[in-house]
């Protein structure tokens, strides 16, 4: 019994330690910069702390169609975190900021801290209405709709989650 419970104590502390070790990755993220109310983190995120939601700190990198970039969304894994959605156009809009300004790899200028890489300026968002997809334009602020498949080749995806 007591050798039984020797093992039992054993391979609960080694669980736990291994545990401990793979949550520590994503829970100690380092700080790597901060502007105004964004903190940047080394594992590829991005924290507005007035609204606490947690941004992808890149979007997908090239063109997407509204159901592709709902799905890329829904399966982004930055940070290790596994609850990442497609954000509102609401949530979108609190990211524009008419006072900042970069030029994105697509030539196009983007409204938006530079902690957040953006490779062009239109982001789709979540909302649908039949064959329709909302996006917000981070050039000029824009709030529209367009089909979910367009074939503009500048609509990205911006990953979102609540940081909790």
């Amino acid at each position: 019994m007591k050798k039984t419970l020797g093992t039992m104590v054993a391979i609960m502390v080694v669980a736990i330690s291994i545990g401990t070790l793979i949550t520590a990755k994503y829970v100690t993220a380092g700080e790597t910069g901060r502007d105004g109310r964004f903190i940047a983190y080394d594992n590829g995120t991005v924290l507005d702390t007035s609204t606490n939601l947690m941004w992808a700190a890149k979007d997908n990198g090239s063109y997407i169609d509204w159901p592709r970039a709902k799905n890329y969304c829904e399966n982004y894994r930055g940070g290790g975190y596994m609850d990442w959605r497609m954000p509102t156009q609401d949530e979108l809009a609190g990211l524009y900021d008419a006072a900042e300004t970069y030029r994105s790899d697509c030539g196009h200028d983007v409204h938006l801290k530079k902690l957040i890489h953006l490779t062009c300026d239109w982001a789709w968002a979540s909302e649908t209405y039949i064959f329709d997809a909302a996006y917000f334009h981070f050039f000029n602020g824009e709030r529209g709709w367009a089909s979910q498949f367009h074939g503009r080749t500048l609509y990205r995806a911006l990953p979102v989650r609540s940081a909790k």
